[in-house]
């Protein structure tokens, strides 16, 4: 992450300043909005480009080169976005209706479609005033001075308990900080810490390549490597969501959550929003009265349920849903279970098993040798033992914002 304070920019949430003009030789002066913009219809424009705004215009680089024909005039990229800018951060297409750039200025908000080149504008008095603004693991931040607040870049809502303070949150400052006390208490650092070596509930990963780990009624976001340690309350993200998550699978664009013996189900279009009429019984909605584990492989209707050391089939695409023969599994018990394009993982305690996939998985009277989920999926060190790399297949993409 980038920050950007008059002739000065700090790279990351450490460390000490460096003057713009050191990577942007061509800037001169403060910049008024930064964005990194991931243009996946158009590739072969501006993806994956720092787009620096100051003044009437704007600087585009790529790999830290400026793009030939800029800097450019703003109107001439984003027609109708005015000058001398407050902020600006890309919404993303799964958490907009399409790729878009929030710009902003004094109270008013431009949403700009990529794709269309439509401009709305917007009033929203929760989120007026915006020295800067981000996206951060699917999340969207306004900076008022020293303070910041989280919104919904499609309503422009202010999320309870904000603002708050970014010296707590986003800088090491000394003194400072909200969860420097953490490995204080056992308890709380084993549930809100990846490193801790407590096991999972349960593991979930969907077509985007989205996974999540939950522990404790809170969740860990496994594909981004930048903030794979951090531990957020469940409703952060799952609107009402609240306790422990037993089991999680996703379908056909939706999340499925199983807490005892109910089963809650999100869509995952812009944002998650909870369907209307869940929670609903789990026996049903999949015929079954629990689960230990469950997991759908990518583009799959096929839903595999463990219960204890038995491993169960259920057609999501039947109705009613009912389930299958039952497998024997060369595992006495199961925490939590994923399968990906490169396999079946199954976690148990602080370990997990991989498989080739749900073949080998079904037909299996030995397991796989085990490897550490801590070291494996959120990279920690382990005492006495080299850190090792991601598992083979983990997608971990960086998420890069300004």
């Amino acid at each position: 992450m980038l920050f950007f304070k008059g002739l000065s920019v700090w790279k990351g949430f450490t460390g000490t300043s460096e003057p713009i003009e050191a990577s942007w030789p061509e800037i001169r002066g403060p910049i008024d909005a930064a964005l990194r913009l991931h243009y996946h219809n158009h590739p072969d424009r501006l993806h994956d480009h720092v787009l620096l705004f100051q003044g009437k215009r704007l600087w585009a680089y790529g790999e830290g080169r400026l793009r030939p024909g800029y800097p450019r005039l703003i109107e001439e990229e984003f027609p109708g976005v005015p000058a001398d800018l407050d902020a600006a951060v890309e919404c993303h297409p799964k958490e907009c209706p399409s790729e878009t750039v929030l710009f902003f200025k004094g109270p008013m908000v431009f949403a700009f479609d990529l794709r269309t080149k439509a401009l709305k504008q917007r009033a929203w008095p929760a989120v007026s005033g915006c020295s800067a603004a981000v996206r951060w693991i699917e999340r969207y931040y306004c900076f008022q001075s020293i303070h910041f607040l989280r919104f919904d870049p499609v309503r422009g809502d202010v999320a309870a308990h904000y603002p708050l303070d970014a010296r707590d949150y986003f800088m090491s400052c000394p003194g400072r900080g909200h969860g420097k006390d953490t490995r204080k208490n056992a308890t709380l650092w084993g549930i809100a810490h990846a490193c801790s070596g407590r096991p999972f509930q349960a593991f979930s990963s969907d077509d985007s390549g989205r996974i999540y780990a939950f522990r404790g009624g809170q969740y860990f976001r496994v594909d981004s490597v930048r903030d794979g340690l951090h531990a957020w309350p469940l409703n952060h993200t799952w609107p009402a969501l609240e306790g422990e998550v037993d089991a999680a699978f996703s379908w056909a664009d939706k999340l499925y959550l199983i807490q005892g013996s109910e089963v809650t189900i999100y869509r995952s279009g812009h944002g998650y929003s909870r369907v209307e009429g869940y929670p609903r019984s789990l026996s049903e909605e999949l015929g079954v009265s629990q689960a230990d584990a469950a997991f759908t492989c990518p583009h799959s209707g096929e839903l595999y349920i463990i219960q204890g050391s038995y491993l169960r089939q259920i057609d999501l695409q039947q109705s009613p849903r009912h389930p299958g023969a039952a497998w024997l599994l060369p595992h006495p018990h199961v925490d939590s279970a994923m399968c990906t394009t490169k396999g079946v993982y199954l976690f148990i305690g602080a370990e997990f098993y991989q498989y080739t996939d749900v073949a080998q998985l079904s037909t299996a009277t030995v397991a796989p040798p085990a490897q550490n989920t801590a070291a494996v999926f959120f990279r920690c060190s382990l005492p006495g033992a080299p850190q090792q790399p991601p598992a083979q297949g983990q997608h971990l993409p960086q998420d890069n914002t300004q």
